[in-house]
């Protein structure tokens, strides 16, 4: 069992509990521990066995005691009478936006629901409406929750998807007879979600192949086995099933196969248009001309050229402009362009480790810069830092920059939003740190007209260096704030403020739709892991891919310049406040 699945566990429980109407600071120790375990750097086994487990913030004697549990059983005892205690299909309702473990609690004790079933019933009659405590608008943003749980089913966030994808590409690569194998479909695209997963492979041994690849540990079912191709189901992390499906494909299809197999279908379907046009045929097979001659095939790039395009990077194959596109294709930004990180958290706030530690972390990513950006004084459930804490924050940051060598800690902080539009800190704070991430965290779901006010209000203010996940979504979890998009970019533009791309894996906030606008306008992106964790700066690649969908260059991201272009570019907007 991973750190996932048992952090899963503990949400599980304080959520449980929530709805049988625990004590909060009861159901809040359960999830600090389970953020505390989603953040480890090390395996929860490994660190429960050395004892360390017990010294990590969060892990209390009682949390300790059911990790325990865990490790040895895969079962936590309270988590199993918990369930027992409530109807089967109250936690499913927990997956639905808008509905929290107080308002699943209140529709299963006042309108008998137990169930999506249940909930579509009382919604459809009216019932929820007359609920005290609710009222149309509620019923409303519940309903366009439903619905959105709906449209998520069956898809998968690319950040749980590539390392399973990944770790089964490499086993298909050590299958006898397979020449090569790769990676297609949505996830080399680098979509924020996936239907399933596709992975091609070269082989003269098809059937033997296909017999191999069903036949793999991680192989939960098998659904399809045939001579040039298999399905199977594998397991999630969260117990849920991905479907990965392998073609296999001689060396003289492979490009074009590999081509066909990535592209979105309206790109294909613009290919496709193009070799028509010549009279030509493309598919899967390769290219042919009117005789069936086949013009090519074995590579992408080859492809591409006899079709009189320039090789099309994978994330830009979705029919947005990049088949037409008259004054070339951008020279997309890297993971090697990425100087620093700008967003991330220590044990000063809700993160697992020190600024020291994070900075070592950075250091061995080849990083020049990193910004430390603990949650302000609002965020109580993260362990935000009071106005006097913050200041002590500030000193102890300045005097571990005195003793790096090799990277620069920028003294940040990650400052709420707060309703109204003011700032959790006041500008004697913000001018004290080098850099500035304002984040909306809370009242989410006001209406467009005030949730936008507010995050111009903050752009507006000349300390606030970066717009952090503007929309505040969750990836298959919560949609996005009702924003004004093309005012908040307008507003960045203008003041020089730059929207991030916030690179973990659950919220991808800015998407690829957003960070195209953006860019458009000229505004500065930065690309950041909002990292509690030193594993999760490997995330940057995410935001990278991401980025890339969005047809961002280099020069469009902040933290691929140098430190002292950096602190020029930040410079520039805080003259306003002088």
């Amino acid at each position: 069992m991973g750190n996932k699945e048992l952090a899963a566990a503990f949400e599980r429980i304080a959520d449980l509990l929530d709805i049988q109407g625990e004590q909060s600071f009861r159901v809040n120790a359960y999830r600090r521990a389970s953020r505390a375990l989603k953040d480890l750097p090390q395996d929860a086994a490994d660190l429960l066995a050395s004892g360390a487990l017990a010294e990590v913030p969060g892990i209390g004697k009682g949390t300790l005691e059911k990790v325990e549990q865990f490790v040895k059983t895969g079962k936590i005892a309270l988590l199993e009478d918990l369930r027992a205690a409530i109807p089967g299909g109250l936690p499913e309702l927990l997956d639905i936006p808008g509905m929290g473990p107080k308002k699943v609690a209140l529709v299963w004790k006042e309108l008998g629901v137990d169930g999506i079933d249940a909930l579509r019933r009382v919604i459809d009659s009216g019932e929820l409406a007359k609920l005290k405590g609710l009222g149309e608008k509620s019923v409303a943003q519940i309903k366009a929750g439903l619905e959105f749980a709906e449209r998520s089913a069956g898809r998968t966030a690319l950040g749980v998807a590539l390392p399973i994808a990944t770790a089964l590409v490499e086993q298909v690569r050590r299958i006898r007879g397979v020449c090569r194998a790769d990676l297609a479909g949505s996830l080399r695209r680098g979509t924020e979600t996936i239907g399933d997963v596709d992975i091609l492979c070269e082989s003269a041994s098809g059937p033997k192949v296909v017999e191999a690849f069903v036949s793999l540990s991680a192989t939960k079912r098998v659904l399809a086995s045939g001579e040039t191709k298999g399905s199977v189901l594998v397991e999630k992390p969260d117990g849920g099933e991905l479907q990965v499906d392998l073609r296999v494909v001689p060396a003289e299809s492979y490009g074009a196969a590999y081509m066909y197999f990535t592209g979105s279908k309206e790109h294909n379907v613009r290919l496709r248009e193009l070799a028509i046009r010549r009279k030509w045929k493309l598919n899967e097979w390769g290219l042919f001309d009117a005789a069936g001659k086949r013009l090519a095939g074995a590579d992408e790039i080859d492809v591409y050229k006899r079709l009189g395009l320039p090789f099309i990077p994978p994330e830009l194959r979705e029919d947005r402009g990049e088949v037409s596109a008259t004054d070339g294709l951008p020279k997309l930004i890297e993971r090697d362009d990425i100087r620093g990180d700008l967003h991330m958290h220590t044990t000063a706030s809700d993160g697992t480790v020190s600024a020291e530690q994070m900075a070592e972390a950075a250091g061995r990513l080849g990083y020049e810069y990193i910004a430390i950006t603990d949650h302000s004084r609002s965020s109580t459930i993260a362990n935000g830092l009071s106005i006097d804490r913050m200041w002590r924050q500030i000193d102890r940051l300045r005097e571990l920059n005195k003793k790096l060598r090799h990277v620069t800690v920028l003294v940040g902080c990650e400052c709420d939003i707060l309703a109204d539009g003011t700032l959790d800190y006041p500008d004697s704070i913000l001018a004290a740190c080098d850099l500035v991430v304002a984040s909306l965290h809370s009242s989410l779901r006001q209406d467009r007209v005030a949730i936008t006010r507010r995050l111009l209000a903050a752009i507006d203010n000349p300390y606030v260096t970066i717009v952090g996940h503007p929309t505040g979504r969750l990836i298959n979890k919560r949609e996005p704030a009702d924003l004004d998009m093309e005012a908040v970019v307008a507003a960045a533009a203008r003041t020089g403020t730059a929207l991030e791309i916030n690179a973990a894996w659950q919220r991808l906030d800015l998407h690829d739709r957003h960070v195209r606008m953006a860019r458009d306008a000229g505004v500065m992106l930065a690309i950041d892991t909002d990292s509690h964790a030193p594993p999760q700066l490997e995330q940057m690649e995410l935001g990278v891919r991401t980025a890339r969908r969005g047809w961002v260059r280099a020069e469009d991201v902040l933290n691929t310049r140098p430190l002292p272009a950096v602190r020029k570019w930040i410079a520039r907007k805080r003259a306003k406040a002088r």
